[in-house]
Protein backbone atom coordinates (compact mmCIF):
# COMPACT_ATOMS: atom_id res chain seq x y z
CA UNK A 1 0.00 0.00 0.00
CA UNK A 2 3.18 2.63 0.44
CA UNK A 3 4.09 2.11 -3.02
CA UNK A 4 0.88 3.71 -3.99
CA UNK A 5 1.67 6.65 -6.71
CA UNK A 6 -0.29 10.04 -5.14
CA UNK A 7 -2.98 11.08 -7.51
CA UNK A 8 -2.41 7.88 -9.59
CA UNK A 9 -5.33 5.60 -10.80
CA UNK A 10 -4.50 2.73 -8.44
CA UNK A 11 -5.10 5.74 -5.77
CA UNK A 12 -8.57 6.87 -7.09
CA UNK A 13 -9.42 3.49 -7.48
CA UNK A 14 -8.56 2.95 -3.52
CA UNK A 15 -10.17 6.00 -2.49
CA UNK A 16 -13.50 5.07 -3.98
CA UNK A 17 -13.57 2.04 -1.85
CA UNK A 18 -15.13 -0.11 -4.10
CA UNK A 19 -16.06 -2.64 -1.52
CA UNK A 20 -18.73 -0.11 -0.47
CA UNK A 21 -20.63 -0.46 -3.73
CA UNK A 22 -22.39 -3.16 -2.71
CA UNK A 23 -24.35 -1.02 -0.26
CA UNK A 24 -25.33 0.77 -3.28
CA UNK A 25 -26.09 -1.50 -5.50
CA UNK A 26 -28.50 -3.44 -2.91
CA UNK A 27 -31.23 -1.14 -2.17
CA UNK A 28 -31.65 -0.33 -6.39
CA UNK A 29 -31.54 -4.15 -7.14
CA UNK A 30 -34.56 -4.36 -4.66
CA UNK A 31 -36.41 -1.39 -6.13
CA UNK A 32 -36.01 -3.35 -9.33
CA UNK A 33 -37.60 -5.99 -8.08
CA UNK A 34 -40.52 -4.28 -6.64
CA UNK A 35 -40.98 -2.79 -9.96
CA UNK A 36 -40.69 -5.89 -11.75
CA UNK A 37 -43.69 -7.86 -9.21
CA UNK A 38 -45.69 -5.07 -10.02
CA UNK A 39 -44.80 -5.46 -13.58
CA UNK A 40 -43.65 -1.53 -14.04
CA UNK A 41 -39.64 -2.90 -14.13
CA UNK A 42 -38.07 -1.26 -17.20
CA UNK A 43 -34.30 -1.17 -17.78
CA UNK A 44 -32.86 2.05 -18.72
CA UNK A 45 -33.94 3.55 -15.24
CA UNK A 46 -32.78 0.87 -13.85
CA UNK A 47 -29.07 1.28 -15.03
CA UNK A 48 -29.20 5.19 -14.89
CA UNK A 49 -30.72 4.53 -11.05
CA UNK A 50 -27.45 1.73 -10.22
CA UNK A 51 -25.00 4.47 -11.97
CA UNK A 52 -26.03 7.23 -9.84
CA UNK A 53 -26.30 5.12 -6.80
CA UNK A 54 -22.66 4.33 -7.44
CA UNK A 55 -21.57 7.73 -8.60
CA UNK A 56 -23.52 9.40 -4.97
CA UNK A 57 -21.20 6.25 -2.62
CA UNK A 58 -18.04 7.25 -4.35
CA UNK A 59 -18.98 10.72 -3.61
CA UNK A 60 -19.72 10.05 -0.32
CA UNK A 61 -16.52 7.87 0.25
CA UNK A 62 -14.13 11.04 -0.94
CA UNK A 63 -16.13 13.65 1.05
CA UNK A 64 -16.19 11.36 3.80
CA UNK A 65 -12.04 10.37 3.32
CA UNK A 66 -11.39 14.36 2.80
CA UNK A 67 -13.38 15.74 5.91
CA UNK A 68 -12.26 13.07 8.26
CA UNK A 69 -8.62 13.78 7.86
CA UNK A 70 -9.17 17.58 7.51
CA UNK A 71 -10.50 17.01 11.29
CA UNK A 72 -7.90 14.74 12.02
CA UNK A 73 -10.27 11.71 12.58
CA UNK A 74 -7.95 9.81 10.53
CA UNK A 75 -4.96 9.36 13.08
CA UNK A 76 -1.95 6.74 13.11
CA UNK A 77 -4.31 4.56 15.70
CA UNK A 78 -7.05 4.01 13.13
CA UNK A 79 -8.38 0.55 13.29
CA UNK A 80 -10.84 0.64 9.69
CA UNK A 81 -9.04 0.73 5.98
CA UNK A 82 -6.99 3.27 5.27
CA UNK A 83 -8.06 6.31 3.68
CA UNK A 84 -6.56 8.19 0.55
CA UNK A 85 -5.79 11.43 1.79
CA UNK A 86 -4.39 10.55 5.22
CA UNK A 87 -2.18 8.14 3.63
CA UNK A 88 -0.94 10.69 0.85
CA UNK A 89 -2.42 8.74 -2.07
CA UNK A 90 -4.31 11.84 -2.90
CA UNK A 91 -3.66 15.34 -2.11
CA UNK A 92 -6.69 17.01 -0.64
CA UNK A 93 -6.41 19.39 -3.11
CA UNK A 94 -6.85 16.78 -5.83
CA UNK A 95 -9.42 15.42 -3.47
CA UNK A 96 -11.74 18.30 -4.11
CA UNK A 97 -11.43 18.27 -7.40
CA UNK A 98 -12.32 14.14 -7.47
CA UNK A 99 -15.63 15.30 -5.40
CA UNK A 100 -16.28 18.01 -7.66
CA UNK A 101 -16.58 15.54 -10.80
CA UNK A 102 -18.35 12.82 -8.66
CA UNK A 103 -21.01 15.50 -7.89
CA UNK A 104 -21.58 16.81 -11.60
CA UNK A 105 -21.21 13.41 -12.66
CA UNK A 106 -24.07 12.21 -10.47
CA UNK A 107 -26.05 15.43 -11.42
CA UNK A 108 -25.90 14.75 -15.03
CA UNK A 109 -26.95 11.05 -14.73
CA UNK A 110 -29.94 12.52 -11.75
CA UNK A 111 -31.27 14.97 -14.61
CA UNK A 112 -31.25 11.92 -17.24
CA UNK A 113 -33.71 10.33 -14.37
CA UNK A 114 -35.61 13.14 -15.17
CA UNK A 115 -37.43 11.87 -18.21
CA UNK A 116 -38.73 8.85 -16.15
CA UNK A 117 -39.21 9.84 -12.71
CA UNK A 118 -40.28 13.97 -13.59
CA UNK A 119 -39.72 16.81 -11.99
CA UNK A 120 -40.04 16.08 -8.60
CA UNK A 121 -36.96 13.67 -8.36
CA UNK A 122 -35.12 16.85 -8.59
CA UNK A 123 -35.85 17.87 -4.83
CA UNK A 124 -34.46 14.04 -4.13
CA UNK A 125 -31.86 14.23 -6.00
CA UNK A 126 -30.26 17.43 -4.55
CA UNK A 127 -31.03 16.02 -0.91
CA UNK A 128 -28.41 12.85 -2.10
CA UNK A 129 -26.07 15.54 -2.86
CA UNK A 130 -26.81 17.72 -0.13
CA UNK A 131 -26.62 14.85 2.86
CA UNK A 132 -23.14 13.54 1.58
CA UNK A 133 -21.63 16.50 2.72
CA UNK A 134 -23.59 17.39 5.51
CA UNK A 135 -22.86 13.63 7.11
CA UNK A 136 -19.11 14.90 7.52
CA UNK A 137 -18.87 18.61 7.16
CA UNK A 138 -20.63 21.82 8.50
CA UNK A 139 -20.96 23.23 11.88
CA UNK A 140 -22.94 20.29 12.21
CA UNK A 141 -21.62 17.06 10.93
CA UNK A 142 -24.52 14.96 11.14
CA UNK A 143 -22.40 11.65 11.69
CA UNK A 144 -20.53 13.55 14.42
CA UNK A 145 -23.38 13.60 16.53
CA UNK A 146 -25.54 10.29 16.61
CA UNK A 147 -27.37 10.57 13.17
CA UNK A 148 -25.42 7.97 10.84
CA UNK A 149 -27.82 5.38 11.36
CA UNK A 150 -31.42 7.21 10.58
CA UNK A 151 -29.38 8.30 7.57
CA UNK A 152 -28.64 5.23 6.11
CA UNK A 153 -32.81 4.00 6.96
CA UNK A 154 -32.93 7.30 5.25
CA UNK A 155 -30.51 7.23 1.89
CA UNK A 156 -30.00 3.28 1.82
CA UNK A 157 -33.61 2.44 2.20
CA UNK A 158 -36.35 4.21 1.30
CA UNK A 159 -34.85 6.82 -0.80
CA UNK A 160 -32.92 5.02 -3.45
CA UNK A 161 -35.58 1.92 -2.64
CA UNK A 162 -38.39 3.93 -3.72
CA UNK A 163 -37.02 6.67 -6.05
CA UNK A 164 -35.87 3.36 -8.19
CA UNK A 165 -39.53 1.92 -7.99
CA UNK A 166 -40.91 5.33 -8.54
CA UNK A 167 -39.09 6.30 -11.92
CA UNK A 168 -40.61 2.68 -13.45
CA UNK A 169 -44.19 2.65 -11.74
CA UNK A 170 -44.39 6.39 -10.56
CA UNK A 171 -46.32 5.44 -7.45
CA UNK A 172 -45.82 4.07 -4.15
CA UNK A 173 -46.86 1.03 -1.90
CA UNK A 174 -46.96 -1.21 1.12
CA UNK A 175 -44.57 -3.35 -0.61
CA UNK A 176 -41.58 -0.55 -1.37
CA UNK A 177 -42.04 0.86 2.15
CA UNK A 178 -41.01 -3.03 4.06
CA UNK A 179 -38.75 -3.41 0.90
CA UNK A 180 -37.14 -0.11 2.00
CA UNK A 181 -37.20 -0.38 5.59
CA UNK A 182 -36.16 -4.19 5.48
CA UNK A 183 -33.01 -2.74 2.92
CA UNK A 184 -31.72 0.23 5.14
CA UNK A 185 -31.88 -1.66 8.61
CA UNK A 186 -29.94 -4.40 6.70
CA UNK A 187 -27.48 -1.84 5.26
CA UNK A 188 -27.16 -0.32 9.45
CA UNK A 189 -25.63 -3.44 10.66
CA UNK A 190 -22.66 -2.17 8.07
CA UNK A 191 -22.16 1.32 10.26
CA UNK A 192 -22.90 -0.80 13.35
CA UNK A 193 -19.72 -2.63 12.93
CA UNK A 194 -17.70 0.48 11.61
CA UNK A 195 -18.97 2.52 14.84
CA UNK A 196 -18.28 -0.68 16.74
CA UNK A 197 -14.86 -1.02 16.03
CA UNK A 198 -13.98 2.40 16.25
CA UNK A 199 -15.59 3.42 19.21
CA UNK A 200 -12.71 4.22 21.09
CA UNK A 201 -10.57 6.29 18.82
CA UNK A 202 -14.04 8.26 18.08
CA UNK A 203 -14.74 9.30 21.38
CA UNK A 204 -11.67 10.97 21.28
CA UNK A 205 -12.51 12.54 18.31
CA UNK A 206 -15.45 13.78 19.47
CA UNK A 207 -17.69 11.46 16.91
CA UNK A 208 -20.61 10.50 19.22
CA UNK A 209 -21.86 7.56 17.48
CA UNK A 210 -24.61 5.22 19.59
CA UNK A 211 -21.79 3.09 20.56
CA UNK A 212 -20.21 5.47 21.82
CA UNK A 213 -23.38 7.02 23.55
CA UNK A 214 -24.70 3.35 25.08
CA UNK A 215 -21.93 1.34 25.05
CA UNK A 216 -20.48 -1.51 23.05
CA UNK A 217 -22.47 -3.73 24.19
CA UNK A 218 -25.69 -1.93 23.38
CA UNK A 219 -24.06 -1.76 20.00
CA UNK A 220 -23.72 -5.49 19.70
CA UNK A 221 -27.01 -5.82 20.31
CA UNK A 222 -27.96 -3.46 17.96
CA UNK A 223 -25.97 -5.23 15.54
CA UNK A 224 -28.00 -8.40 16.10
CA UNK A 225 -31.37 -7.00 16.32
CA UNK A 226 -30.90 -4.78 12.70
CA UNK A 227 -30.49 -7.99 11.02
CA UNK A 228 -33.04 -9.57 12.89
CA UNK A 229 -35.61 -6.64 12.14
CA UNK A 230 -34.72 -6.55 8.35
CA UNK A 231 -35.87 -10.11 8.53
CA UNK A 232 -39.21 -9.64 10.19
CA UNK A 233 -40.00 -6.84 7.97
CA UNK A 234 -40.17 -10.02 5.34
CA UNK A 235 -43.44 -11.44 6.82
CA UNK A 236 -45.20 -8.73 5.16
CA UNK A 237 -45.11 -10.26 1.86
CA UNK A 238 -47.13 -12.88 3.08
CA UNK A 239 -50.26 -10.56 3.05
CA UNK A 240 -49.69 -10.54 -0.84
CA UNK A 241 -49.15 -13.97 -1.73
CA UNK A 242 -45.07 -13.82 -1.71
CA UNK A 243 -44.15 -16.29 0.10
CA UNK A 244 -40.39 -16.87 -1.19
CA UNK A 245 -40.05 -13.25 -0.53
CA UNK A 246 -40.61 -14.05 3.30
CA UNK A 247 -38.95 -17.41 3.23
CA UNK A 248 -35.44 -17.16 1.44
CA UNK A 249 -34.83 -14.02 3.50
CA UNK A 250 -34.76 -15.90 6.99
CA UNK A 251 -31.62 -17.65 5.44
CA UNK A 252 -29.81 -14.98 6.01
CA UNK A 253 -29.86 -15.22 9.96
CA UNK A 254 -27.68 -18.45 9.40
CA UNK A 255 -24.80 -16.15 8.77
CA UNK A 256 -26.24 -12.71 10.78
CA UNK A 257 -26.09 -15.15 13.66
CA UNK A 258 -22.37 -16.63 13.12
CA UNK A 259 -21.15 -13.10 12.47
CA UNK A 260 -22.63 -11.81 15.32
CA UNK A 261 -20.67 -14.52 18.01
CA UNK A 262 -17.52 -13.74 16.17
CA UNK A 263 -18.12 -9.98 16.50
CA UNK A 264 -18.44 -10.42 20.57
CA UNK A 265 -15.72 -12.87 20.73
CA UNK A 266 -12.90 -10.24 18.75
CA UNK A 267 -14.50 -7.29 20.51
CA UNK A 268 -11.68 -4.86 19.57
CA UNK A 269 -8.92 -4.10 17.59
CA UNK A 270 -8.21 -4.16 13.36
CA UNK A 271 -9.58 -7.73 13.64
CA UNK A 272 -13.04 -6.31 13.76
CA UNK A 273 -12.19 -5.68 10.06
CA UNK A 274 -13.07 -9.07 9.60
CA UNK A 275 -16.33 -8.35 10.60
CA UNK A 276 -16.31 -5.78 8.70
CA UNK A 277 -16.34 -7.88 5.12
CA UNK A 278 -18.78 -10.54 6.50
CA UNK A 279 -21.00 -7.79 7.08
CA UNK A 280 -20.71 -6.79 3.79
CA UNK A 281 -21.36 -10.25 2.50
CA UNK A 282 -24.23 -11.19 4.62
CA UNK A 283 -26.35 -8.37 3.51
CA UNK A 284 -25.58 -8.94 0.06
CA UNK A 285 -26.67 -12.29 0.81
CA UNK A 286 -30.08 -10.77 2.08
CA UNK A 287 -30.63 -8.63 -0.55
CA UNK A 288 -30.39 -11.67 -3.60
CA UNK A 289 -32.34 -13.86 -1.09
CA UNK A 290 -35.02 -10.75 -1.06
CA UNK A 291 -34.53 -10.05 -4.35
CA UNK A 292 -35.27 -14.14 -5.76
CA UNK A 293 -38.15 -14.36 -3.56
CA UNK A 294 -39.71 -11.19 -5.01
CA UNK A 295 -39.73 -12.25 -8.35
CA UNK A 296 -40.60 -15.96 -8.23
Amino acid sequence: MNAVKTNSINAWLLASRPKTLTAAAIPVMLGCATAYIYGQFQWTPAVLCFLFAFLMQINANFINDLYDFLKGSDREDRLGPERACAQGWITPRAMKAGIGVMTVASGIDGLCLLYYGGWEMIPVGLLCIVFAFLYTTGPYPLAYHGWGDVLVLIFFGFIPVGCTYYVMAHGWNSSVTFVSLACGLVIDTLLMVNNFRDREQDAISGKKTLVVRFGARTGLILYFLLGMAACWCCFYFLFIGKVYATLLPQIYLIPHILTTQKMAKIHRGKELNRILGETSRNMLIFGILLTIGLVL
